[in-house]
């Protein structure tokens, strides 16, 4: 009882605070680079880098990225360069997605860990401000709908998955995930895309109806593959930050590993529209 309030406080803030931080854009330029060191430094530990370049790679990235677009308001000059950025981050996630279907460890080499770092991690986060900047002047809505749908996933996902789960998805990786599970978070994502379009009015319903199945189908992913890392490390969490919850990086690993094809698929309908 004691462990589940916890959960339930610890969980509560970390929402509460994010809800806040999305209403300033200042505030959650702050929040998310706050959350970009410390997801970095817990990840360093998983994946057992000891040097400290990452740091300064993630506050150039988002200083260059994030700060000159969102902040100055221009992307002069840096339009081909963002591009180059999703490009090589959906590379190297795809090449996740290849060794999580592998039997063998993640290799972990010094060179895989720093594209690693910047380009499954840093990159995330320059990703999720512009996103927030998707109309070239600061509306949270679309990153806060990106969220729910997350948080949606992850619910149904769990309750569908205890209640009638019975196939395993990755018995491997995570033997709690099952297949009943995972359609069960698409569906009620699914489900949950149709109000985000209602309420917030931002993109079309057929947009958000996409944008479910994308942030299910990736958040799904980006959690099994958080989840191999930690089975490497041989841990359970990747921090401990948030009590009941583990690391910042156990909450945030889903809309991690999605924001770029959150982007990407921003960026096809800013081209067809």
């Amino acid at each position: 009882m004691k462990e589940t309030l916890t959960r339930a406080i610890s969980g509560f803030i970390y929402v509460l605070l994010l809800l806040i931080c999305l209403c300033f854009e200042q505030a959650l330029i702050a929040l998310f680079f706050v959350f970009g060191l410390i997801c970095i430094g817990e990840f360093k530990k998983l994946i057992q880098l000891k040097s400290n370049i990452p740091y300064f790679v993630f506050i150039i990235l988002y200083a260059i990225f994030g700060y000159w677009q969102a902040v100055l308001k221009t992307s002069q000059g840096l339009n081909e360069a963002t591009q180059i950025l999703m490009v090589l981050s959906i590379f190297v996630e795809l090449f996740l997605i290849k060794d999580l279907f592998s039997r063998r460890n993640i290799p972990l080499f010094a060179t895989k860990g720093f594209l690693l770092t910047t380009f499954y991690l840093s990159s995330a986060f320059v990703f999720l401000i512009l996103i927030a900047n998707y109309y070239e002047d600061y509306n949270p809505n679309i990153l806060l709908g990106a969220f729910i749908l997350v948080w949606v996933n992850d619910s149904f996902a769990y309750l569908v998955g205890k209640n009638f789960g019975k196939q395993k998805l990755f018995e491997i990786i995570s033997p709690k995930k099952t297949v009943e599970g995972f359609l069960g978070g698409l569906f009620f994502s699914c489900v949950a895309s149709y109000f985000i379009a209602t309420f917030t009015g931002t993109l079309a319903f057929t947009s958000w109806l996409i944008l479910s199945i994308i942030i299910s189908v990736f958040g799904t992913l980006g959690d099994l593959i958080e989840s191999k890392f930690k089975r490497q490390a041989n841990v359970k969490d990747s921090g401990v930050i948030m009590p009941g919850h583990g690391g910042l990086l156990d909450r945030l690993d889903s809309i991690i590993f999605t924001a770029p094809f959150i982007y990407l698929f921003l960026r096809i309908l800013s081209y067809v529209s």
